[in-house]
């Protein structure tokens, strides 16, 4: 699937089962509440914490997924083609950073 694949599937999928978006400063909490999750996940299995008692390990692929999904929701209701901006910002990236990198002797 596409970026814009998916910006239009889950435009399809809001219109049709969602009946309108959300705000986008909801969206931007449902955002920040998401990206907690995975960092729960990421503590918990790569970290140093440890699990609390009965509390299941959660799904990874299935969290950064719900992650993806609101963001392509605030793309979509701010009018924001994200192939488009996804392509100026490795352009962006690779100006700024084409030597950065391989230059850390920390990643050496």
């Amino acid at each position: 699937m596409t970026i814009k694949h998916a910006q239009k599937t889950v435009d399809k999928w809001i219109r049709e089962y969602g009946v309108r978006y959300f705000s986008e400063l909801t969206n931007m909490a449902i955002l920040t509440e998401e990206v907690g999750e995975v960092a729960r996940i990421i503590a918990r299995s790569h970290g140093d914490q440890s699990p609390k008692k009965q509390e299941l390990p959660g799904d990874l692929g299935d969290e950064l997924a719900d992650v993806l999904f609101v963001l392509i929701c605030i793309a979509n209701q701010t009018g924001i083609d994200l192939n488009a901006a996804f392509k100026r910002n490795l352009e962006k990236k690779t100006r700024r950073d084409h030597r950065r990198h391989k230059l850390n002797g920390k990643l050496g």
